[in-house]
């Protein structure tokens, strides 16, 4: 289509040049009067215009690396003023396409050309295809600026009606490079120039829709890992942000792990662990944030640098002052005592010639304080590591079934921890503390596996200066450790493990150990808790010395202590309501009014009428429970031989041992009955039965042989036995007493019993030296060979005749 022409008009106007930017016919812009080309045309054109002629009148001419345009644009010097930024500015309005030609002379500094407009003009109405274009134009347009949210522009261009004017007005767009603008305002024709605007319209939305699709493809595929990894990058900086409002220290990833690798070098650490922990930190540093890796090895770093590798505390050497300090705290167990005092004495040595290290192992101890519960097995602990100026830590083993408790757990499952040994040593703070393994006997073993086999290397002297936990993966050593286990019962601990540590028997406390420790350690204790000054209530040792025999009957003293603790609420309770007056002194007389009648009241104190051997077939035995020595009481009877009931019947809760022991004490008086004089012509028409009181409890070992041998002998012949002997030893088919054990434990209970007479096997005469010489000088001790024996010392003489006590 063509368009009619109007002639164009000549014109001379100073060039405003414009760098790397073009205006439009229609565009109002604001121009900086800071740049002196701009500046100079501004005051050229100012300079130029006659009064009543209009506005200043200049020559907008794009200026593209130096090279100004062919065509400018007529542009009228609307304002003058100061721009929002408050530098000097002007606001020019462009008019028209202006032809450049040559240049001219014109006043001020600026340059002059001469030019002509170019007028267009279209036909009414417009062609159809003209019309097709400007609505395709407006609808794009309207598109792009609905999606920037220009929503008032909007109208601007739907109200331009001219088709020159539309395609000017693109100039207004951003995305449109120079060259693109400067050939829009080449383009003379108004239909050309609105295609060519049209065109570059269309592209630039083709663009930006597929931007858009990208840049939405890329935000759906981002993966778990992504999203994870800018939560972490915000979760730093919230970290970083509280940090820095808590005055803390903020680092990043690079800072943290040079952190571990400063920490690490400056430790002072072995070898091996520091090579080591330096290749977990070369670890760190490759990996990623989001990688669970990372916080794992942060844990496994701090807990290797937490522990205390060369850190030691010095033995105290003083012997006598560390001897003080056992006996000031503990009355009795001379046992135990002499093993530290050696342990100590032979460290001593060790130090002074120079043999602390040998073949990498240290001067350790592992001991095993076996005794009954009460006695101070877990309290002596802390007083060794006392006495030896050393730190203590306990550790718990009592219902562990898991062997990761023990070496701990592999560092590739969630929460692992190192095992107790490790967490003990690190608790301590040094790596020669006492470490108390509390109640050993109380492990279990389950589809976890077995902590005791754990504990084989943990316990081995030849063994634990290696010592690998499962979480570690380094060498610890062990071997300058001083590890005292504790266990009530000395069977439940298994043979390899026992096989281990060295043994030594806590078995109980004699009554005037007991009176002692009451009297210094109980009764001050109990006192503070009762809220008592110790002048305000005072026990006389004979108090103490009742409460311990016949208010309680134990191998230690925990029940002795609650006996304590109750006389000492009442007493304060009295006063309180003003039914006693302090201070008080608690005689023996005084305890049944206090807290009642005596609970354990000796058989040689009870009338003769009345004690268990007042008939015959009762006999005293002796036996080692779990709760120490304690007496043993065997009753038999005969059926009579018109119920038909022959055999021997058995109860008490017996185990195969001691029903076997039984059989043999019955067969033996079969065999020898004639030779003792005893009627066992009978035995093969009555039923014997042979019971053990206290059927609740099971009862096993063949140490009641020669007792319940004893309570048959006593049966047949009539003859009583006597109430103050006790009697223990295995017996064999022959009627020889063989040896049992615990002598100690069963000498220390008849003591307790009222017992004064005790028959014990010829071969455990040995054992009398672990008995406390104050309990032997009370005990009438008989070592025998033969049951013969046992009879002769047991049974009183016959106080019927013999055929009478059989029928």
């Amino acid at each position: 289509m063509a368009s009619d022409s109007k002639p164009s008009v000549p014109l001379t106007l100073p060039v405003l040049p414009l760098d790397d930017e073009v205006v439009l016919p229609g565009m109002v812009v604001p121009l900086d009067l800071s740049d002196n080309d701009v500046r100079a045309a501004v005051e050229a054109a100012q300079a130029a215009a006659r009064p009543g002629a209009g506005k200043p009148r200049v020559l907008l001419v794009p200026r593209v690396d130096g090279t100004y345009a062919g065509t400018g644009v007529l542009g009228t010097v609307e304002q003058v003023g100061r721009l929002s930024d408050g530098d000097p500015g002007a606001l020019i309005r462009g008019l028209g396409r202006v032809r450049i030609g040559a240049g001219t002379t014109g006043p001020g500094a600026a340059l002059w050309v001469e030019g002509s407009t170019v007028e267009e003009t279209l036909p009414e109405p417009l062609p159809g295809q003209v019309a097709d274009l400007i609505k395709e134009y407006k609808a794009l347009a309207t598109s792009w600026l609905k999606k920037r949210g220009a929503w008032q522009v909007v109208d601007r261009v739907q109200q331009i009606d001219g088709v020159g004017a539309l395609a000017d007005n693109s100039g207004y767009s951003p995305f449109l490079t120079v060259e693109q603008k400067v050939a829009l305002l080449e383009t003379a024709d108004p239909v050309a120039r609105l295609k060519l605007a049209t065109a570059q319209l269309r592209e630039h939305l083709a663009e930006q829709d597929v931007a858009e699709t990208i840049a939405k493809d890329v935000q759906e595929g981002v993966d778990k890992q992504q999203r994870e990894f800018l939560l972490r990058r915000q979760l730093e900086a919230v970290r970083k942000e509280l940090r820095d409002l808590n005055g803390e220290s903020a680092k990043d990833a690079a800072d943290e792990s040079d952190d571990y690798r400063a920490r690490v070098e400056a430790a002072d650490l072995p070898e091996k662990v520091r090579e080591a922990a330096l290749k977990e930190v070369e670890k760190l540093e490759r990996s990623s944030d989001q990688s669970p890796e990372g916080s794992w090895i942060r844990t496994w770093l701090d807990t290797v640098l937490e522990l205390p590798w060369n850190e030691r505390t010095e033995d105290r050497y003083d012997i006598r002052g560390a001897r003080a300090v056992l006996d000031a705290e503990h009355a009795g167990l001379d046992d135990v005592k002499e093993r530290i005092t050696e342990y100590l004495a032979v460290r001593k040595r060790r130090a002074e010639r120079g043999l602390g290290v040998v073949g990498g192992r240290r001067g350790g101890a592992v001991l095993a304080l076996v005794g009954p519960p009460g006695v101070g097995k877990t309290s002596l602990g802390e007083s060794v590591a006392h006495a030896m100026g050393r730190e203590f830590v306990r550790v718990a083993l009592g219902g562990v079934r898991d062997e990761a408790e023990i070496r701990g757990h592999r560092r590739t499952y969630v929460g692992a921890l190192p095992g107790r040994i490790v967490r003990a040593i690190k608790e301590a703070g040094s790596m020669n503390p006492v470490v108390l393994l509390d109640e050993i006997d109380k492990v279990g073993s389950d589809f976890r596996g077995d902590p005791a086999a754990a504990l084989l290397e943990v316990l081995d002297p030849a063994q634990n200066h290696t010592f690998r936990d499962h979480y570690l993966e380094v060498e610890l050593d062990l071997s300058d450790v001083v590890f005292l286990a504790t266990a009530n019962v000395l069977e439940a601990i298994p043979e390899a493990l026992l096989d281990r540590m060295e043994l030594v028997r806590l078995d109980g406390y004699t009554e005037d150990e007991k009176v002692v420790i009451a009297r210094d350690h109980l009764l001050p204790r109990q006192l503070e808790r009762a809220g008592l000054e110790p002048g305000e209530v005072v026990l006389e040792d004979a108090s103490l010395r009742r409460l311990a025999g016949e208010y309680t009957r134990e191998a230690g003293v925990r029940t002795l202590e609650r006996a304590i603790s109750r006389l000492l609420r009442k007493v304060a309770a009295q006063h309180e309501l003003g039914d006693r007056e302090l201070p008080f002194t608690v005689g023996p007389d005084d305890l049944r009014e206090l807290i009642g009648r005596p609970h354990h009241v000796p058989e040689s104190a009870q009338d003769p009428a009345e004690r268990r051997t007042a008939v015959p077939g009762v006999a005293t035995g002796l036996a080692v429970t779990g709760a120490g020595g304690d007496v043993l009481f065997v009753e038999a009877s005969l059926a009579d031989p018109e119920t038909g009931a022959a055999g021997l019947t058995l109860t008490g809760q017996l185990g195969d041992v001691m029903k076997e022991s039984a059989q043999i004490a019955l067969s033996f008086l079969r065999s020898h009955g004639a030779e003792l004089e005893l009627p066992v012509t009978g035995l093969k028409d009555r039923g014997v039965h042979i019971h053990f009181p206290a059927g609740a409890v099971p009862k096993d070992g063949p140490s009641a042989g020669v007792t319940m041998t004893t309570a048959l002998a006593s049966l047949l012949s009539g003859r009583l036995v006597r109430t103050d002997v006790a009697m223990t030893g295995e017996v064999s088919l022959t009627g020889r007493v063989l040896p049992i054990g615990g002598v100690k434990q069963k000498l220390l209970a008849a003591h307790r019993a009222g017992i004064t007479t005790v028959v014990i096997p010829k071969r455990n005469e040995a054992d009398l030296d672990d008995v406390p010489a104050e309990i032997l000088e009370k005990l009438e001790v008989h070592p025998v060979t033969d049951v013969r024996q046992v009879l002769e010392i047991a049974l009183a003489p016959a106080a019927v005749p013999v055929g009478v006590a059989a029928a």
